[in-house]
Protein backbone atom coordinates (compact mmCIF):
# COMPACT_ATOMS: atom_id res chain seq x y z
CA UNK A 1 0.00 0.00 0.00
CA UNK A 2 1.45 3.35 -0.93
CA UNK A 3 1.25 5.95 1.79
CA UNK A 4 -0.72 9.46 2.01
CA UNK A 5 2.87 11.56 0.34
CA UNK A 6 0.09 14.81 0.29
CA UNK A 7 1.98 18.22 1.05
CA UNK A 8 0.50 20.01 3.81
CA UNK A 9 -1.02 22.78 2.52
CA UNK A 10 0.32 26.33 2.38
CA UNK A 11 -0.12 29.32 4.70
CA UNK A 12 -2.65 30.98 3.32
CA UNK A 13 -2.59 35.05 3.78
CA UNK A 14 -5.84 37.96 3.60
CA UNK A 15 -4.65 40.86 2.44
CA UNK A 16 -7.21 43.54 3.89
CA UNK A 17 -7.24 46.58 2.58
CA UNK A 18 -9.12 49.88 1.71
CA UNK A 19 -11.40 50.86 4.96
CA UNK A 20 -13.02 53.54 5.66
CA UNK A 21 -10.42 56.51 6.64
CA UNK A 22 -9.67 59.28 4.52
CA UNK A 23 -6.38 57.10 3.61
CA UNK A 24 -8.45 54.45 1.60
CA UNK A 25 -6.82 54.51 -1.58
CA UNK A 26 -3.39 54.85 0.11
CA UNK A 27 -4.53 51.65 1.60
CA UNK A 28 -5.16 49.92 -2.03
CA UNK A 29 -2.13 51.21 -3.32
CA UNK A 30 0.22 49.59 -0.51
CA UNK A 31 -2.02 46.59 -0.82
CA UNK A 32 -1.21 46.25 -4.68
CA UNK A 33 2.72 46.36 -3.80
CA UNK A 34 2.34 43.85 -1.07
CA UNK A 35 0.52 41.37 -3.08
CA UNK A 36 3.22 41.92 -5.98
CA UNK A 37 5.87 40.75 -3.52
CA UNK A 38 4.21 38.05 -1.60
CA UNK A 39 5.65 34.37 -2.54
CA UNK A 40 2.58 32.41 -4.27
CA UNK A 41 4.98 29.85 -4.04
CA UNK A 42 5.27 29.76 -0.25
CA UNK A 43 1.45 31.80 1.03
CA UNK A 44 -1.94 31.43 -0.78
CA UNK A 45 -3.37 34.58 -0.74
CA UNK A 46 -6.97 36.02 -0.57
CA UNK A 47 -7.62 39.88 -1.45
CA UNK A 48 -10.12 41.47 0.75
CA UNK A 49 -11.29 44.70 0.26
CA UNK A 50 -13.42 46.86 2.64
CA UNK A 51 -15.34 49.63 0.67
CA UNK A 52 -15.77 53.18 2.18
CA UNK A 53 -18.87 52.58 3.71
CA UNK A 54 -17.54 49.41 5.37
CA UNK A 55 -18.29 46.52 3.16
CA UNK A 56 -16.24 43.78 3.62
CA UNK A 57 -15.31 42.60 -0.36
CA UNK A 58 -13.92 40.14 -2.27
CA UNK A 59 -11.71 41.17 -4.43
CA UNK A 60 -9.53 40.88 -7.65
CA UNK A 61 -6.41 39.73 -7.40
CA UNK A 62 -4.91 42.16 -9.73
CA UNK A 63 -1.97 44.25 -8.08
CA UNK A 64 -1.80 45.84 -11.90
CA UNK A 65 -5.08 47.94 -11.08
CA UNK A 66 -4.15 49.08 -7.95
CA UNK A 67 -2.00 51.87 -8.11
CA UNK A 68 -1.83 55.58 -8.92
CA UNK A 69 -2.18 56.24 -12.63
CA UNK A 70 -2.41 59.75 -14.00
CA UNK A 71 -3.22 61.34 -10.90
CA UNK A 72 -6.10 59.15 -10.43
CA UNK A 73 -6.32 57.21 -7.11
CA UNK A 74 -7.77 53.55 -6.94
CA UNK A 75 -10.86 52.21 -4.81
CA UNK A 76 -12.05 48.89 -3.75
CA UNK A 77 -15.25 49.33 -5.68
CA UNK A 78 -13.21 49.27 -8.44
CA UNK A 79 -11.87 46.41 -7.73
CA UNK A 80 -14.99 44.10 -6.23
CA UNK A 81 -16.14 41.28 -7.74
CA UNK A 82 -19.66 41.81 -6.92
CA UNK A 83 -21.45 45.34 -6.02
CA UNK A 84 -23.76 42.93 -3.06
CA UNK A 85 -21.42 40.23 -1.26
CA UNK A 86 -19.69 40.65 1.86
CA UNK A 87 -17.02 38.33 3.16
CA UNK A 88 -17.25 37.23 6.63
CA UNK A 89 -14.75 36.63 8.77
CA UNK A 90 -15.53 33.83 11.85
CA UNK A 91 -16.00 34.91 15.51
CA UNK A 92 -15.13 31.81 16.64
CA UNK A 93 -11.24 31.28 17.54
CA UNK A 94 -11.54 27.53 16.62
CA UNK A 95 -12.98 28.37 13.12
CA UNK A 96 -10.43 30.14 11.25
CA UNK A 97 -13.08 29.49 7.70
CA UNK A 98 -14.14 33.20 5.94
CA UNK A 99 -17.22 32.61 3.93
CA UNK A 100 -18.47 34.48 1.20
CA UNK A 101 -22.25 35.84 1.22
CA UNK A 102 -24.52 36.82 -1.60
CA UNK A 103 -28.02 38.18 -1.32
CA UNK A 104 -30.71 35.10 -2.29
CA UNK A 105 -27.49 32.61 -2.17
CA UNK A 106 -26.30 29.63 -0.33
CA UNK A 107 -22.77 31.54 1.60
CA UNK A 108 -20.21 30.39 -0.20
CA UNK A 109 -16.53 28.89 1.93
CA UNK A 110 -13.54 30.64 0.88
CA UNK A 111 -11.11 28.53 3.02
CA UNK A 112 -9.30 28.76 6.53
CA UNK A 113 -6.99 32.25 6.61
CA UNK A 114 -3.81 31.60 8.75
CA UNK A 115 -2.70 35.17 9.15
CA UNK A 116 -4.50 38.68 8.22
CA UNK A 117 -2.06 40.97 6.73
CA UNK A 118 -3.78 44.51 7.44
CA UNK A 119 -2.79 47.14 4.63
CA UNK A 120 -5.39 49.67 6.21
CA UNK A 121 -4.28 53.09 7.25
CA UNK A 122 -6.00 55.58 10.15
CA UNK A 123 -9.57 55.07 11.52
CA UNK A 124 -11.14 51.72 11.37
CA UNK A 125 -8.52 49.62 10.58
CA UNK A 126 -4.66 50.94 12.04
CA UNK A 127 -6.08 52.01 15.10
CA UNK A 128 -6.74 48.64 16.99
CA UNK A 129 -10.46 48.43 15.86
CA UNK A 130 -9.95 46.00 13.03
CA UNK A 131 -6.96 44.25 15.43
CA UNK A 132 -9.65 43.70 17.70
CA UNK A 133 -11.93 42.01 15.40
CA UNK A 134 -8.87 39.47 14.83
CA UNK A 135 -7.88 38.86 18.31
CA UNK A 136 -11.95 37.93 18.64
CA UNK A 137 -11.40 36.07 16.10
CA UNK A 138 -8.29 34.29 17.01
CA UNK A 139 -6.75 35.05 13.77
CA UNK A 140 -3.17 36.27 14.06
CA UNK A 141 -2.10 39.16 12.04
CA UNK A 142 1.19 41.59 10.90
CA UNK A 143 1.76 44.35 13.36
CA UNK A 144 1.40 46.23 16.04
CA UNK A 145 -1.38 44.89 18.33
CA UNK A 146 -4.98 46.64 19.92
CA UNK A 147 -3.14 48.98 22.46
CA UNK A 148 -0.06 50.23 20.00
CA UNK A 149 -2.35 50.78 17.09
CA UNK A 150 -5.02 52.95 19.12
CA UNK A 151 -1.51 55.21 20.77
CA UNK A 152 -0.06 55.20 17.66
CA UNK A 153 -2.91 56.25 15.62
CA UNK A 154 -3.51 58.96 18.07
CA UNK A 155 -0.96 62.06 18.23
CA UNK A 156 -1.99 63.12 21.38
CA UNK A 157 -1.78 59.82 23.33
CA UNK A 158 1.32 58.77 21.54
CA UNK A 159 3.06 62.05 22.70
CA UNK A 160 2.07 61.51 26.05
CA UNK A 161 3.54 58.10 26.02
CA UNK A 162 6.70 59.06 24.52
CA UNK A 163 7.17 61.79 27.61
CA UNK A 164 6.16 59.28 30.58
CA UNK A 165 9.56 57.12 28.60
CA UNK A 166 11.69 60.62 28.35
CA UNK A 167 11.60 60.66 24.62
CA UNK A 168 12.03 63.76 22.85
CA UNK A 169 8.65 65.90 21.69
CA UNK A 170 7.74 69.00 20.65
CA UNK A 171 5.35 71.50 21.87
CA UNK A 172 1.44 70.91 20.99
CA UNK A 173 -1.63 71.71 22.30
CA UNK A 174 -5.09 69.81 21.57
CA UNK A 175 -8.60 71.13 20.87
CA UNK A 176 -10.97 68.21 21.88
CA UNK A 177 -14.71 68.14 20.17
CA UNK A 178 -16.58 70.02 23.03
CA UNK A 179 -13.66 72.73 23.73
CA UNK A 180 -14.78 73.35 19.98
CA UNK A 181 -18.62 72.86 19.59
CA UNK A 182 -19.41 74.59 22.87
CA UNK A 183 -16.78 77.40 23.83
CA UNK A 184 -14.94 77.90 20.16
CA UNK A 185 -13.71 81.08 21.22
CA UNK A 186 -11.84 79.83 24.79
CA UNK A 187 -10.60 77.07 22.29
CA UNK A 188 -8.75 79.72 20.14
CA UNK A 189 -7.75 81.86 22.76
CA UNK A 190 -5.65 78.72 24.31
CA UNK A 191 -4.31 78.17 21.00
CA UNK A 192 -3.58 81.81 21.00
CA UNK A 193 -1.71 81.69 23.74
CA UNK A 194 -0.05 78.77 23.03
CA UNK A 195 1.68 80.53 19.60
CA UNK A 196 2.48 83.08 21.85
CA UNK A 197 4.94 81.35 23.78
CA UNK A 198 6.05 79.07 20.73
CA UNK A 199 5.50 81.18 17.51
CA UNK A 200 3.69 81.35 14.18
CA UNK A 201 3.39 79.32 12.36
CA UNK A 202 1.52 76.40 13.39
CA UNK A 203 0.02 73.07 12.28
CA UNK A 204 -3.52 72.37 12.71
CA UNK A 205 -3.82 68.40 12.38
CA UNK A 206 -6.37 65.74 12.78
CA UNK A 207 -5.36 64.33 16.19
CA UNK A 208 -5.72 60.57 14.45
CA UNK A 209 -5.41 60.85 10.72
CA UNK A 210 -2.40 60.35 8.64
CA UNK A 211 -0.67 60.51 4.95
CA UNK A 212 -0.97 63.91 5.78
CA UNK A 213 -4.35 64.57 5.00
CA UNK A 214 -6.39 67.37 6.70
CA UNK A 215 -3.33 69.41 7.70
CA UNK A 216 -2.99 72.98 7.47
CA UNK A 217 0.06 75.21 8.33
CA UNK A 218 -1.50 78.37 9.84
CA UNK A 219 0.74 81.33 9.61
CA UNK A 220 -1.84 83.79 11.77
CA UNK A 221 -5.02 83.86 13.38
CA UNK A 222 -6.96 84.73 10.04
CA UNK A 223 -6.37 81.48 9.07
CA UNK A 224 -6.93 79.01 12.07
CA UNK A 225 -10.87 78.76 12.23
CA UNK A 226 -10.58 77.62 8.78
CA UNK A 227 -7.73 75.04 9.26
CA UNK A 228 -9.71 74.00 12.49
CA UNK A 229 -12.77 73.15 10.59
CA UNK A 230 -10.71 71.91 7.80
CA UNK A 231 -8.87 69.11 10.47
CA UNK A 232 -12.36 68.34 11.70
CA UNK A 233 -13.68 66.52 8.58
CA UNK A 234 -11.26 63.85 9.34
CA UNK A 235 -11.34 63.86 13.32
CA UNK A 236 -13.46 65.80 15.79
CA UNK A 237 -10.75 66.24 17.92
CA UNK A 238 -7.65 68.52 16.32
CA UNK A 239 -3.92 68.29 17.87
CA UNK A 240 -1.85 71.57 16.94
CA UNK A 241 1.85 71.64 16.68
CA UNK A 242 4.45 74.34 16.66
CA UNK A 243 6.99 74.63 14.05
CA UNK A 244 10.06 72.74 14.50
CA UNK A 245 12.87 74.06 12.20
CA UNK A 246 15.01 70.92 11.37
CA UNK A 247 15.66 68.36 8.96
CA UNK A 248 13.08 65.89 8.42
CA UNK A 249 14.44 62.51 9.08
CA UNK A 250 12.74 59.00 8.99
CA UNK A 251 13.64 55.47 10.38
CA UNK A 252 12.01 51.92 10.21
CA UNK A 253 12.16 49.90 12.95
CA UNK A 254 11.72 45.77 12.09
CA UNK A 255 11.33 43.00 14.27
CA UNK A 256 13.68 39.72 13.65
CA UNK A 257 14.11 36.68 15.97
CA UNK A 258 16.06 38.91 18.80
CA UNK A 259 14.18 41.95 18.75
CA UNK A 260 13.32 44.86 17.16
CA UNK A 261 16.48 46.73 14.67
CA UNK A 262 16.43 49.80 13.14
CA UNK A 263 17.18 49.98 9.63
CA UNK A 264 19.51 52.77 7.78
CA UNK A 265 17.16 56.16 8.27
CA UNK A 266 15.96 58.53 5.35
CA UNK A 267 15.58 61.86 5.18
CA UNK A 268 12.88 63.96 3.42
CA UNK A 269 14.34 67.34 1.75
CA UNK A 270 12.21 69.79 1.79
CA UNK A 271 9.61 70.31 -1.24
CA UNK A 272 9.57 73.22 -3.63
CA UNK A 273 6.23 72.99 -5.05
CA UNK A 274 4.31 72.20 -1.77
CA UNK A 275 4.06 74.49 1.64
CA UNK A 276 5.14 71.09 3.51
CA UNK A 277 5.22 67.52 3.25
CA UNK A 278 1.64 67.02 2.07
CA UNK A 279 -0.38 64.36 0.56
CA UNK A 280 0.17 65.81 -2.83
CA UNK A 281 3.82 65.49 -2.66
CA UNK A 282 3.46 62.23 -0.68
CA UNK A 283 1.61 60.55 -3.52
CA UNK A 284 0.62 62.19 -6.18
CA UNK A 285 4.01 64.35 -7.22
CA UNK A 286 6.39 61.40 -6.02
CA UNK A 287 8.77 63.61 -3.71
CA UNK A 288 11.96 61.59 -2.92
CA UNK A 289 14.11 60.74 0.07
CA UNK A 290 17.29 60.65 0.53
CA UNK A 291 18.45 56.72 1.71
CA UNK A 292 20.90 56.42 3.84
CA UNK A 293 19.92 60.03 5.36
CA UNK A 294 23.37 62.30 4.76
CA UNK A 295 23.66 63.23 9.14
CA UNK A 296 26.47 60.99 9.51
CA UNK A 297 27.56 57.86 11.91
CA UNK A 298 27.07 59.52 15.91
CA UNK A 299 23.35 61.32 14.62
CA UNK A 300 22.49 58.11 12.35
CA UNK A 301 23.44 56.05 15.50
CA UNK A 302 21.19 58.29 17.88
CA UNK A 303 18.19 58.18 15.53
CA UNK A 304 18.36 54.52 15.25
CA UNK A 305 18.24 54.21 19.22
CA UNK A 306 15.68 56.55 19.45
CA UNK A 307 12.82 54.96 16.68
CA UNK A 308 13.79 51.80 18.65
CA UNK A 309 13.00 53.42 21.59
CA UNK A 310 9.38 54.88 20.39
CA UNK A 311 9.05 51.15 19.74
CA UNK A 312 9.00 49.73 22.63
CA UNK A 313 7.55 53.01 24.52
CA UNK A 314 4.47 51.88 22.74
CA UNK A 315 4.49 48.16 22.65
CA UNK A 316 4.63 47.73 18.94
CA UNK A 317 5.16 44.69 17.45
CA UNK A 318 6.30 43.58 13.84
CA UNK A 319 6.89 47.32 12.47
CA UNK A 320 7.15 50.77 12.98
CA UNK A 321 8.06 53.82 10.92
CA UNK A 322 9.44 56.69 13.21
CA UNK A 323 9.71 60.42 12.10
CA UNK A 324 12.03 62.80 13.37
CA UNK A 325 13.12 66.66 12.74
CA UNK A 326 17.00 67.19 13.72
CA UNK A 327 17.54 70.37 14.59
CA UNK A 328 20.32 73.09 14.08
CA UNK A 329 21.37 72.47 17.36
CA UNK A 330 21.87 68.74 16.49
CA UNK A 331 18.94 67.26 18.47
CA UNK A 332 16.45 64.93 17.19
CA UNK A 333 12.53 65.47 18.55
CA UNK A 334 10.11 62.90 17.59
CA UNK A 335 7.12 63.43 15.05
CA UNK A 336 5.06 60.70 15.21
CA UNK A 337 5.43 56.95 14.65
CA UNK A 338 3.50 54.97 12.18
CA UNK A 339 2.65 51.19 13.17
CA UNK A 340 1.24 50.50 9.78
CA UNK A 341 3.51 52.32 7.18
CA UNK A 342 2.87 52.88 3.48
CA UNK A 343 4.22 50.19 1.11
CA UNK A 344 4.01 51.88 -2.48
CA UNK A 345 6.62 51.67 -4.40
CA UNK A 346 7.57 54.93 -3.34
CA UNK A 347 7.41 54.38 0.70
CA UNK A 348 10.38 55.06 2.54
CA UNK A 349 9.50 52.09 4.90
CA UNK A 350 10.63 49.67 2.30
CA UNK A 351 13.36 51.56 0.63
CA UNK A 352 15.07 51.85 4.10
CA UNK A 353 14.66 48.39 4.06
CA UNK A 354 16.36 47.78 1.03
CA UNK A 355 19.07 49.93 1.56
CA UNK A 356 19.47 47.86 4.91
CA UNK A 357 19.77 44.59 2.74
CA UNK A 358 16.17 43.17 3.73
CA UNK A 359 14.84 43.19 -0.38
CA UNK A 360 11.37 44.05 -0.25
CA UNK A 361 9.73 40.22 -0.78
CA UNK A 362 11.74 39.29 1.93
CA UNK A 363 10.56 42.41 3.95
CA UNK A 364 6.79 41.01 3.70
CA UNK A 365 7.95 37.52 4.19
CA UNK A 366 9.25 38.46 7.11
CA UNK A 367 5.96 40.18 8.30
CA UNK A 368 4.25 37.34 7.63
CA UNK A 369 6.45 34.70 9.38
CA UNK A 370 6.88 37.43 12.42
CA UNK A 371 2.96 36.95 12.78
CA UNK A 372 2.39 33.03 12.32
CA UNK A 373 4.82 32.35 15.42
CA UNK A 374 2.62 35.08 17.62
CA UNK A 375 -0.25 33.86 19.56
CA UNK A 376 -3.48 35.93 19.72
CA UNK A 377 -4.54 37.57 23.18
CA UNK A 378 -2.25 38.54 25.69
CA UNK A 379 1.31 38.21 25.15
Amino acid sequence: MSENTQSPRKPRVAVVFGGRSSEHAISVVTAGAVLSAIDRDKYDVLPIGITTDGRWALTADAPERMAIADRRLPSVAELAESETGGVVLPVDPADREVVLTEPGTVPKALGEVDVVFPMLHGPYGEDGTLQGLLELSGVPYVGAGVLASAVGQDKEYMKRVFVSFGLPVGPYVVVRPREWEQNPAAARKKIVEFAADHGWPLFVKPARGGSSVGITKVDDLAGLDEAIEEARRYDPKVIVESLIRGREIECGVLEFEDGPRASVPAEIPPVTDHDFYDFEAKYIDSASGLVPAPIGHDATAEVQRLAVAAYEAVSCEGLVRADFFLTEDGDFVINEINTMPGFTPISMYPRMWQESGVSYPELVDRLIQAALTRSTGLR
